[in-house]
């Protein structure tokens, strides 16, 4: 039947982890809303309900579409991020850690055994690279991750 093809379809969908980007509205009749009720607790947007409005249907399709801009730009947001800490040398990755832990660049020196000269350069290259101003800005960019 279509309602089982449908079922088919949403739940390779959801495999592909494609739900997030890819909203899914169930159109079901009164015996269906169990079922649909069900694949909104595996990850479907919404279901309408036969009969439904021209308009109800609008608003649910304007409120997936939303969800789906603000998922692909996380992604987005996501993927530049990984692609950033990508460039950074394993050095500065080790400098941008413990950055992020709160450590003062004396305590950074001592721990990498490097000058704290040497911090400030890469600590300085980080924050360039990672387009931050500042340890705290830079921790939560990468709470992102």
């Amino acid at each position: 039947s279509n309602s089982t093809s449908g079922l088919v379809l949403f739940d390779r969908l959801a495999e592909r982890g494609l739900l997030d980007t890819m909203p899914v509205i169930f159109l079901t009749g009164h015996a269906d809303v169990p079922t649909a009720v069900e694949t909104i607790q595996r990850g479907a947007f919404d279901f309408c309900e036969k009969p439904f409005s021209d308009n109800a249907l609008v608003d649910r399709i304007e409120r997936a579409l939303g969800a789906s801009l603000r998922a692909l730009r996380l992604r987005d947001q996501r993927q530049g991020l990984r692609g950033k800490v990508a460039e950074l040398s394993e050095r500065e990755r080790d400098v941008m850690r413990l950055v992020v832990e709160g450590l003062p660049n004396k305590l950074i020196a001592d721990q990498l055994a490097i000058s704290v000269r040497t911090v400030e350069v890469h600590r300085a290259r980080v924050f360039d690279k990672m387009e931050v101003r500042s340890a705290v800005e830079l921790a939560n960019l990468l709470r992102g991750l």
